[in-house]
């Protein structure tokens, strides 16, 4: 049992970029992306169709640069066709039109590769660390999983707190008035902090595939779902409750599987969204700016 909470701790870690990928954009613009997931998925398959291409030969540090790099600029894309030019008057146009564009990535990785799961290669499958006799076993690619994440944490805090974009993002994101009338391109800080989201959403579809070891295209929905309710169950707006909501999310997925049935896990996401929105809808650390 412990041993699985343990699993469900380190993936819980996967969970938590995806959550501050939306919360990253919440908290600067007050509006959800829903493409997030098939930002994330998309990256993934950038990175896989370079070690394809290369007959295998592609190293993974390699194909983890092409994943962000292609995350950023599908990130970008999708700034400029689902935000920045729609009416700001109408404040659903965006969360309508980042849902149709999930689907349409989605539909165009279903198409280009025929629905068909792929294996994604994974050179520290068979690695790991086992204590108390193998009772505790300690994947390698689990705790590369989570030290890629505390490494984005950090820079997310030096970036916010000690850059002058972070100065700018936190003034469009309490003041965004104010910022406007001090010469801040609102514009600009946006499209910058949504290629930053949609990097970090690269990186972890990548780590995500390659801890799981195959790629299809139904992850994109199932990572827009599991970071949305960890947005909704931190708080909207608190990266620190991103981290902790993922990380609860994941050790509560785990143990289901181990004291019932893995295919019933996802459920916990969608028990867990409801019994937030019930009895605490600003979720564990929600507050009404994202640097407050």
């Amino acid at each position: 049992m412990l041993g699985s909470l343990l699993d469900g701790f380190l993936f819980g870690f996967s969970y938590a970029m995806i959550g501050i990928g939306f919360t990253l954009i919440f908290g600067v613009m007050q509006k959800f992306n829903l493409a997030q997931g098939a930002t994330a998925l998309a990256g993934a398959y950038l990175g896989l169709a370079l070690y394809r291409l290369t007959d295998q030969l592609a190293p993974s540090y390699v194909m983890f640069a092409v994943a962000v790099v292609g995350a950023g600029a599908i990130g970008w894309l999708i700034y400029q066709i689902c935000f920045r030019f729609l009416p700001k008057e109408y404040e659903l146009a965006p969360l309508m039109s980042t849902f149709g564009m999930l689907i349409l990535i989605e539909e165009i990785i279903s198409h280009l590769t025929d629905a068909q799961p792929f294996e994604f290669p994974n050179p520290l499958l068979y690695g790991a660390f086992e204590f108390a006799d193998g009772e505790f076993i300690l994947r390698h690619d689990y705790l590369l999983l989570a030290a890629m994440a505390l490494a984005v944490v950090g820079m997310l805090y030096y970036l916010i707190f000690h850059t002058r974009l972070g100065l700018a993002t936190r003034a469009v994101s309490e003041r965004p008035v104010a910022a406007q009338l001090c010469g801040v391109m609102i514009d600009r800080v946006n499209e910058k902090i949504f290629i930053l989201s949609a990097g970090i959403a690269g990186a972890t579809g990548f780590m995500i595939a390659m801890t799981i070891g195959t790629i299809i295209p139904g992850l994109a929905s199932v990572m827009t779902i599991k970071g949305l309710v960890v947005a909704v169950f931190g708080g909207l707006g608190s990266v620190p409750g991103a981290i902790i909501a993922g990380l609860i999310l994941g050790m509560l997925e785990a143990g289901t599987a181990y004291m019932f049935n893995a295919t019933i896990r996802d459920i916990v996401a969608y028990l867990v969204l409801f019994g937030v929105l019930i009895v605490r809808p600003t979720g564990l650390l929600g507050k009404r700016s994202l640097y407050q």
